[in-house]
């Protein structure tokens, strides 16, 4: 399969220590995801689940329908004590890497020096988020009927 990997993180350091979320999918098709929230003395939960070739695809569709390879992140706002969030792409011969503030609402987005691009990455990585999200809890929360 063609290099193909995306990464994305977002996270902070504060009075719980350091809570993130952070997935990946790698070109052999493995999600990788991790959630560390010290809120209420929770626990990092971690899984990893190997995805079909579709699913890749439907996720390179989803980047590339976006746009976001045409973006750059130079006029974004910078992490800060809030947090910072990071998107990582490789798409055959293209790798970006974008890094930026955690966006609180497209208040936020329509306030920055870039609205447009800014926007992209917001819609993009919600459009992950949901994405991601679904495919662990098919994998994990499955209930097969009649069994």
């Amino acid at each position: 399969m063609e290099d193909f990997y995306v990464r994305y993180y977002v996270g902070h350091r504060g009075r719980f220590g350091h809570e993130f979320l952070e997935f990946e999918f790698r070109p052999d098709g493995k999600l990788r995801y991790a959630n560390n929230s010290h809120y209420k003395n929770e626990t990092m939960i971690r899984k990893e689940v190997t995805v079909s070739p579709s699913v890749l695809q439907e996720l390179k569709r989803i980047i590339q329908d976006s746009e976001i390879m045409k973006e750059d992140d130079h006029q974004w706002p910078e992490a800060d004590r809030v947090g910072k969030q990071e998107l990582e792409i490789v798409c055959k011969d293209e790798h970006i890497s974008f890094s930026t503030s955690k966006i609180g609402s497209l208040l936020d987005v329509q306030q920055s020096k870039d609205p447009e691009g800014l926007r992209i990455f917001y819609y993009l990585v919600q459009d992950l988020k949901c994405f991601v999200f679904a495919l662990i809890t098919m994998h994990f929360k499955i209930n097969p009927i009649g069994f």
